[in-house]
């Protein structure tokens, strides 16, 4: 899968663009539990007041709360404050300069608070009692956590603002609206992020699929007999089609959802550690259980993806083999057994994806119930830490949500994990075509033979013998053939006529000995050039959809009609002729066609419609050399 990667290199700035939107919704979506927290916290508790900084102060309230800090805050706190009239109003602050401010005053005001509870009125007590009773309430006020002493500052400052006459109702209505505008604002740009991203990935993974397509077919076309014996054309086609499209589909997952994981993981993880809570025990135990979970189902599932994509192979080979040997199968009443032939190899890949599909199934209900389970602890120890003044709502349901977050991020990742292992296997079998040397090359300083030459055609001393096999097939023929001459090779089934003549266009090569036309070796020559001279019937006709027309003119397509028609001729397919007689009856238009090439179509020009058998001969002549069959008597 790394080298599918690495041929993405040209796309490299859009999956930089990828990354960029990707961590611009991880942003957005782990901003909105904070938000949530701040709604329930700030804007329902404590009715939309953020901190224990007010933002304006009365006179007598400031003297109170100088009085409880200590000599060295008072200046601090006096310097963030400009006076006007009666009142102080709060300077222009930093995030941090605030924090600050607010540290300094929660304590003072939780103190006053407490104080007014017990009905002390701190400004009508001498200065030596008023330090007595600020060391008092500062021991007492450590005991509290530190939630207790934030809603005592902020009961402070709502009475603050109902002591000036400050719509409190109003200002919590605002808060509100305001965070919760920025919830949909967030999850506008994630949902915008997200619809951008899919969009990306399904483009480079698309051309990917096309890019891969493209060379393998490419490839595929450079292969000699010897490598479409290797791979098989079943494989092939599977590797072209279904390989590619794992590979395809995996790409897009891993833009989609293998970038996207690890960064809401992460960021999650950020943000719990922000919040200090006592809670982070229970997702450290979650996050393990999920990770056994996952290496013992993959250690078992695993190998079974290696050996599914052969035995796709094996049942595309069978399919193959059955569709388009239909007539002899009939004619030796083979159906049974065939049929038995496909049963094993379909019911051993339904063993096989059965296997992998329940071991797989297993694993979302039981990262379901680990999740749940997470939930469940979240909810039982912040109800305690809730009941003792360590937490408050918002934050435990900020919590549960960064939880939910982080855990969603390790599903994502074991969904991905499903498809991971056999889109690698897959991606090795496309590396496997693609990396494939042809044993049949142009040379890389190719000799040209000139087109005015005299079409001498010579067999010096050749021998040939298949690849891995152990005695020749030709041993040591030497003949030579002039142009206008004709070459009849006679022979019993299996004698090597076929690969003989194969040897010619370079299907295979010599082992030993030399094919010589006009007086240069064919081995170099260049192989576009050579097969340009050679007109080539195969002795297993093959027919491409279209018109007969179409197919007449696949090996030249300037050809004239006067030539189409008398390669008919040659082929004994008179029944084109007819077939065109016929149509000119009920459309003129049509007399001057070519039939369609339908399944029933033409018979195969190697067969004669009298039932005559047929030998190959070879024409050399100055432009090119055609091997056609030529009808015999009958033998």
């Amino acid at each position: 899968m790394i080298r599918m990667f690495g041929r993405m290199r040209k796309s490299l700035g859009w999956i930089l663009l990828i990354v960029v939107l990707l961590l611009a919704q991880a942003y957005c979506d782990l901003a909105l539990p904070s938000c949530t927290s701040k709604i329930i916290d700030t804007g329902i508790s404590q009715k939309g007041i953020e901190d224990a900084v007010p933002e304006t102060i009365r006179d007598g309230s400031m003297k109170t709360l100088l009085m409880l800090l200590p000599e060295s805050s008072r200046k601090d706190v006096l310097r963030r404050y400009t006076k006007s009239n009666s009142l102080y109003r709060l300077r222009t602050l930093t995030a941090a300069q605030r924090k600050k401010l607010s540290d300094t005053l929660s304590r003072a005001e939780a103190a006053a608070v407490f104080a007014g509870q017990k009905g002390v009125d701190i400004t009508s007590l001498p200065e030596p009692m008023i330090r007595v009773m600020t060391a008092q309430l500062d021991k007492m006020l450590k005991e509290y956590p530190q939630s207790i002493v934030t809603q005592a500052a902020v009961q402070y400052v709502a009475s603050e603002y109902q002591a000036q006459n400050i719509d409190l109702g109003k200002m919590q209505t605002d808060y509100l609206l305001r965070t919760g505008g920025r919830m949909l604002l967030f999850a506008l740009i994630a949902m915008i992020c997200s619809i951008l991203v899919a969009y990306l990935a399904s483009r480079l993974s698309a051309g990917l699929g096309r890019d891969l397509r493209q060379d393998v077919y490419r490839k595929v076309l450079t292969f000699s007999s010897h490598e479409m014996n290797r791979f098989s054309t079943a494989s092939l086609i599977t590797r072209s089609t279904n390989d590619i499209q794992q590979v395809q589909m995996v790409i897009t997952l891993m833009f989609r959802i293998v970038l996207y994981a690890p960064i809401l993981a992460i960021g999650g993880l950020i943000r719990v550690s922000q919040t200090g809570s006592y809670l982070s025990w229970i997702l450290a135990v979650g996050v393990g259980a999920l990770a056994a979970l996952m290496g013992v189902l993959f250690a078992f599932v695993m190998p079974r993806f290696r050996v599914l994509q052969s035995k796709i192979d094996r049942m595309n080979l069978i399919s193959r083999e059955i569709l388009t040997g239909i007539p002899v199968i009939r004619a030796f009443s083979a159906e049974k057994r065939e049929e038995r032939r496909f049963d094993d190899a379909n019911r051993d890949l339904t063993k096989t994806n059965l296997f992998v599909n329940r071991a797989m199934s297993l694993m979302m209900p039981a990262m379901m119930l680990i999740m749940n389970a997470i939930s469940v602890l979240i909810i039982y120890s912040g109800a305690h830490g809730i009941d003792h003044g360590r937490l408050q709502v918002g934050d435990m349901m900020a919590f549960i949500q960064y939880a939910m977050q982080i855990i969603m991020a390790f599903l994502m990742i074991s969904a991905i994990a499903v498809f991971m292992p056999r889109a690698s296997v897959s991606a090795r079998r496309i590396n496997e075509v693609l990396d494939t040397r042809p044993m049949i090359q142009s040379p890389v300083h190719p000799l040209s033979v000139p087109s005015g030459s005299g079409g001498l055609l010579e067999f010096d001393h050749v021998s040939f013998r298949y690849p891995g096999a152990e005695e020749d097939v030709l041993k040591d023929i030497s003949f030579t053939t002039k142009k206008g001459q004709t070459v009849a090779l006679i022979g019993s089934t299996g004698s090597g006529k076929s690969t003989l003549v194969n040897l010619i266009p370079r299907f295979f090569d010599v082992t030993e000995g030399a094919i010589r036309v006009d007086g240069t070796d064919i081995r170099k020559m260049d192989l576009a050039d050579l097969r340009e001279r050679i007109g080539y019937v195969p002795q297993k006709s093959v027919l491409f959809s279209g018109t007969v027309e179409s197919n007449l003119r696949f090996g030249r397509k300037d050809a004239a009609e006067g030539e189409l028609l008398d390669a008919l001729s040659i082929a004994q397919a008179d029944f084109v002729n007819e077939k065109k007689a016929a149509s000119a009856a009920g459309s003129p238009r049509a007399a001057r066609t070519f039939p369609a090439v339908r399944s029933s179509g033409l018979r195969s020009p190697g067969r004669s419609r009298r039932g005559r058998s047929f030998i190959f001969s070879m024409t050399v002549s100055p432009l090119w050399t055609s091997v056609r069959t030529r009808r015999c008597g009958a033998r």
